[in-house]
């Protein structure tokens, strides 16, 4: 086991330390017992329509594969946002190239392509989120952190589209040469991916900070900042087991300018973390019960191309977040 999981697992074990202490698992069942019905109602319904709004961006990329199987790109979304939730060290992440070659042919290295693609679109949306409701940041850093983003949100694509000489190369430098193009590949073919993405965490972050302020309670803008602050937390390369702790650190973390108190802000993040993946496990095990037809591969699939993929995907970045 390497130091990365190691690490991971101690993150995990700390928080689960902390609850045990002073009879902490009590103080989260009164934090529970704050939340209403029309509140959790209404927080799933968020996240419904998040689901959903996911599912249209992986449709709107792969309409051609697709030929108009929504129900599939949904089933897609919903097996593969439950695997991120329970797999520990973000293997859950291989559900997603697997099942669009399962269900739609697509060959690894463009699926993993598409991944990275998505969670480098979901990393800008969210940073620049961040830094328009961060609380305390002066308006001009504000406007300067938000240019940054967008500009790298412009620039990245290009350069995969540009003519390069990496594929002449040998070794290490033939195989990003390929994961480049599918990577170029992937940026090109949704029309509507921003706007996707857009929604999904406009979505997303409303529904949390929604909980999240009736958990604490607090006002709907402090939920918002906890909110910001476990998806922040979740682009650090070093993730508890499932997520656990680090997503509590990053919302109690980004509750602290609030007045919140450390204690309440990790006892409300881990209730919001559980409702998380409650609905992502409900929604994933009724999407698994319904199974789709597979497909036939778009095109033959060489060996070298998943032995490539499987490489492309050790090396590539991923989200996020309890997705």
């Amino acid at each position: 086991m390497n130091l990365k999981r190691l690490l991971a697992i101690a993150v995990s074990a700390g928080l689960l330390a902390w609850l045990m202490a002073d009879g902490r698992w009590r103080g989260l069942g009164e934090v529970i017992q704050r939340l209403s019905g029309p509140t959790l109602a209404l927080s799933a319904a968020g996240f419904a329509l998040s689901y959903l709004l996911r599912a249209l961006r992986i449709y709107d990329e792969f309409r051609a594969q697709a030929g108009g199987r929504f129900g599939t790109c949904l089933r897609i979304t919903l097996i593969h946002n439950a695997m991120i939730n329970v797999v520990p060290f973000r293997g859950g992440e291989a559900a997603f190239p697997i099942l669009l070659r399962q269900n739609f042919g697509v060959p690894l290295p463009r699926a993993i392509a598409s991944l990275f693609w998505f969670r480098l679109q979901d990393a800008f949306v969210v940073m620049a989120l961040a830094a328009v409701v961060w609380p305390g940041l002066h308006p001009a850093l504000k406007a300067l952190a938000v240019a940054g983003v967008l500009l790298m949100a412009w620039w990245l694509p290009r350069w995969a589209r540009a003519p390069h000489a990496w594929a002449d190369g040998s070794g290490l430098t033939a195989k990003f040469a390929k994961v480049r193009d599918a990577f170029a590949e992937s940026t090109k073919h949704a029309r509507y991916g921003w706007v996707w993405t857009i929604a999904n965490w406009t979505v997303k972050l409303a529904a949390q900070a929604w909980l999240l302020a009736a958990l604490i309670p607090a006002a709907l803008d402090v939920g918002a900042a906890g909110a910001l602050g476990a998806e922040l937390a979740a682009i650090l390369p070093i993730q508890g087991v499932a997520g656990f702790g680090t997503y509590e650190a990053g919302a109690a973390a980004a509750l602290l300018p609030s007045g919140v108190p450390l204690q309440a802000g990790l006892q409300a993040a881990l209730a919001l973390h559980l409702f998380v993946i409650a609905c992502a496990v409900t929604s994933g095990a009724i999407a698994w019960l319904f199974p789709a037809a597979a497909a036939a591969e778009t095109r033959a699939e060489a060996p070298s191309d998943i032995q490539s993929a499987s490489s492309a995907a050790d090396g590539a970045p991923t989200r996020t977040s309890a997705d």
